[in-house]
């Protein structure tokens, strides 16, 4: 649906995007993570047609953005972190005036806008004046923007910057909706947003792609890193640092407390595999009693710091 061929882009000596290819099947919703200044505003800008490439392409249905901008764009819904709203205008009359500009027929337009007050929770704000509304509301009004001419494509900028938590997940609700239907790119910093919204995450650090997949595949592509916790009855921590220190693939044992008798150990795992079986094995040749052992990977959170830090 959308390939990203060799992009690079330059402010100067700055190279905002570096050699990026990426393809983007229809009906996914790619979550595009990055720090600020990594290159995820310019790639979009790139798509819809605002900014022009230093080198590379991008290609949309087989169309590119050299020679095909123009219907590039009939298939683009573009919502930037603000978004650009008239705020002395009614909703409705701001919509209808957004329509207007798209070329729908008097039908097909007042089918959209009643569409549209369904799709993106504006029934009852229709006829208030945008200045009055609240932020998520204001974010709402440029949602139905966006999809106003029902495009194949939507892209959309930092949905949920400055929202409160409620807000959020109102938005993230309407964007989950929306991506049933349609192939949406979504850029945001706050990855709690991407792993409840979004198919596919591309991690992008100083115009690089450094990580791409989904949530469960970023997670396990850094499993040669885990930690075991285990609680114990009938246990003392020597005993299980020496016994448990034994096992080639756990570099650490750190005690997290005990309480009414059972000990509580974090066990730092370096492999690719799963070595509980040996954890256990090692267990059952104690008297030791075992109540509970879970395996936690890396956060979302660690991967992404890991991938973006500076050094």
């Amino acid at each position: 649906m959308i390939e990203f061929k060799n992009l690079t882009k330059y402010y100067g000596d700055l190279c905002a995007l570096d050699h990026v290819d990426l393809t983007i099947k229809r009906g996914q919703v790619l979550g595009l993570l990055g720090p600020n200044g990594a290159g995820k505003t310019t790639a979009m800008r790139i798509l819809t047609g605002y900014l022009t490439p230093t080198s590379g392409t991008i290609e949309a249905r087989g169309l590119s953005i050299e020679k095909d901008i123009l219907k590039i764009k009939e298939m683009i819904g573009y919502l930037p972190e603000s978004a650009p709203l008239y705020g002395n205008m009614l909703v409705y009359d701001y919509l209808d005036y957004i329509a207007n500009m798209r070329g729908l027929n008097e039908t097909k337009k007042r089918k959209r806008l009643s569409e549209l007050a369904d799709i993106c929770g504006l029934r009852e704000n229709m006829h208030r004046p945008i200045h009055e509304l609240s932020k998520g509301y204001k974010q709402r009004v440029g949602l139905a923007h966006s999809i106003m001419a029902d495009p194949e494509i939507l892209v959309l900028d930092e949905p949920t910057t400055g929202l409160d938590p409620n807000q959020i997940v109102e938005i993230r609700d309407i964007i989950k909706g929306i991506g049933k239907e349609k192939t949406v790119i979504l850029s945001t910093h706050i990855l709690s947003e991407v792993e409840a919204t979004c198919d596919r995450i591309v991690i992008i650090n100083r115009g690089k792609i450094v990580a791409d997949g989904s949530t469960d595949e970023l997670k396990q592509s850094s499993k040669s890193e885990y930690t075991v916790n285990i609680s114990l009855q009938n246990a003392e921590l020597d005993d299980v640092s020496s016994t448990l220190g034994k096992i080639d693939e756990i570099k650490k044992v750190e005690s997290v407390g005990k309480n009414h008798g059972t000990l509580s150990v974090k066990l730092s795992c370096h492999t690719d595999k799963d070595i509980r079986e040996s954890i256990y094995k090692r267990i059952k040749e104690q008297a030791w009693i075992l109540v509970e052992m879970t395996r936690d990977v890396k956060s979302l959170e660690k991967i992404f710091g890991e991938l973006t830090k500076e050094n």
